[in-house]
């Protein structure tokens, strides 16, 4: 828990020199989000329709998702690039499906959709988050459990990863 809190610490250091902007970034990110699935529909009504229109809607949504992504994956080691995309499209796939969930009284499956979301969407910031942030934060995973994907007291009992618990305390999407 010390770790944790070293961490959070030192996520606001950084937050306090101006140099990390994770409301700014969440709004992108959201927006993003929304992009992936549009080129998803996109696609589909293609499909579904044979109607050509959609190509040309697919292609400026893909062009315009790629340059806003790159505002947030600065560093492209590795597959980060595909990984983040991926992470943020499944994000919001999962999120679709505990939206539908509540809708239908499901109450208990959609919450358990949101954990899993979020705990997507924190992985997505611990690998796009500035190396001294997304270093200490990756690291933090390697006591995370296979069994229940989390590991500590409060992260088994609201079923969030450990990444996901520190994030959840450092993601302030109300900052102005």
């Amino acid at each position: 828990m010390k770790d944790v809190e070293n961490f959070i610490k030192q996520v606001e250091e950084v937050k306090a020199r101006n140099k990390l902007d994770l409301s700014l970034g969440e709004d992108l990110s959201i927006g993003i989000m929304n992009l992936i699935s549009l080129e998803e529909h996109f696609l589909f009504s293609f499909v579904k329709t044979n109607n050509g229109q959609y190509l040309p809607m697919l292609e400026q949504t893909r062009e315009l998702r790629k340059r806003l992504l790159k505002k947030i994956v600065r560093d492209n080691k590795g597959e980060d690039w595909c990984i983040s995309k991926h992470l943020l499209a499944a994000t919001m796939r999962l999120t679709e499906v505990g939206t539908k969930y509540l809708h239908d009284g499901r109450k208990k499956e959609a919450e358990e959709m949101f954990i899993e979301a979020f705990n997507l969407y924190s992985l997505f910031w611990a690998v796009n988050s500035p190396e001294s942030i997304g270093k200490d934060a990756k690291s933090s995973i390697s006591g995370v459990s296979s069994e229940t994907g989390s590991s500590g007291k409060e992260a088994s009992k609201t079923g969030l990863s450990r990444i996901a618990e520190i994030f959840k305390k450092i993601i302030d999407c109300c900052k102005e």
